[in-house]
């Protein structure tokens, strides 16, 4: 399936289930609050404010599945899925908000017994209701969050399955105020707004972690590093640095491969190295490789070496008098260990003494390391030390 069509999946998903969660949500709010004033129960009251912060959720999530699903452009070439992850954050503290206000009432009937209230039967109904039908959304909503990676969608889920365990602490609250023991309504519902936080609290900070590039954990990290370290013609890893963005992965890392090996093998081996890590984990979207012939993480040996120009000019002059021996455009260049390593190929069989004077020319220069030079056989004549 091609990255557009699972971002058309993805965004019929996120509206579905938003769509879906909206409906339920909205008959619950109405359901409890009424039913929470009928039946004098402010657990079950406190309960509907989390339903209908359920159903602010749901909007957002119907909201941010128009734009985050959006491909990538000129201005946003990593696409748009983090504003997913910006609105994940808006989640978790509707979430927190939500519960101040509750664990704030609840601590003014518990200090001031005469608020308490005296709940009826009816509300056992209404809580049993609100269980089933907010875990049927969680099962729903997560099914979807997990097929299509989506962090909003886990978050919302797991905003039903809160609504889901505060109704079960608000039918033992209930339960327990019917048999006497009034404050347990209260207290249920002080309960209900710790466990609404608590998890408001974890999907926004994992999501703000995300927003500032916090990489992934050790685990997957020394995984990736394992795997790509056995992949043939790998020598060596470094300056791996990972990423998340909406529920995927993003990899770049620096591999190092034979001193002398070719600019396209090298390009062969990184996209082999690509394609492992992008098959290894499905999670993992985008993966970006550099090809060194040698460790450059702590420094860059070679980094105030001149450029492939400035050599040319420079082998011209000390090579004026045997110039005609030598094919300029064939000459290869090795920057390695702080030197130039030269490969130089004539037009015709030279004597051995050109041959060698075109090595001792060479190593005039400071920066040239190993000189070597072929014949128009293509046979290695003479290799400096």
């Amino acid at each position: 399936m091609s990255s557009k069509m699972r971002a058309q999946e993805r965004h019929k998903a996120m509206r579905r289930t938003s769509l879906v969660g909206a409906v339920v949500n909205l008959a619950l709010t109405i359901g409890k609050v009424f039913f929470g004033i009928v039946g004098q129960s402010h657990a079950l009251i406190a309960d509907g404010v989390h339903s209908l912060a359920d159903l602010s959720t749901d909007l957002m999530v119907w909201f941010a599945a128009k734009y985050s699903n959006q491909p990538a452009d000129e201005d946003h070439p990593y696409g748009h899925a983090r504003i997913e992850t910006m609105f994940t954050v808006a989640l978790g503290v509707v979430l927190i908000a939500t519960s101040v206000g509750i664990a704030w009432d609840s601590a003014e009937r518990l200090l001031n017994p005469g608020l308490l209230l005296q709940p009826t039967p009816i509300v056992l109904l209404i809580a049993f209701i609100s269980i089933v039908a907010n875990e049927g959304l969680y099962q729903y909503t997560m099914i979807a969050a997990r097929k299509h990676r989506s962090s909003l969608l886990k978050a919302n889920a797991w905003h039903h399955r809160s609504d889901a365990i505060s109704s079960v602490v608000v039918l033992l609250g209930v339960a327990g105020s019917l048999l006497g023991l009034t404050y347990l309504d209260a207290f249920a519902a002080a309960v209900v707004a710790f466990m609404i936080a608590k998890i408001g609290w974890e999907q926004a900070w994992n999501s703000i972690r995300e927003l500032i590039d916090t990489g992934l954990d050790a685990k997957q990290v020394s995984a990736i590093k394992k795997l790509i370290k056995n992949i043939d013609g790998v020598h060596g890893v470094h300056m791996l640095r990972t990423r998340r963005m909406a529920g995927n992965s993003i990899v770049d890392v620096h591999i190092q491969v034979d001193d002398f090996l070719s600019v396209s093998e090298g390009h062969r081996i990184s996209e082999h190295v690509r394609h492992m890590l992008l098959e290894s984990n499905k999670d993992i979207v985008d993966v970006a490789i550099h090809i060194d012939p040698e460790d450059d993480e702590i420094a860059d040996p070679s980094s105030k070496l001149p450029l492939r120009r400035e050599v040319l000019q420079d082998l011209r002059e000390v090579w004026r008098e045997d110039l005609k021996n030598v094919d300029m455009d064939k000459v290869v260049l090795h920057y390695l260990n702080g030197q130039i390593h030269i490969e130089a190929f004539c037009h015709v069989e030279p004597e051995l003494e050109v041959g060698e004077r075109l090595i001792e020319q060479a190593q005039q220069l400071s920066y040239v390391g190993r000189v070597s030079w072929y014949s128009p056989l293509g046979a290695k004549q003479k290799t400096t030390p």
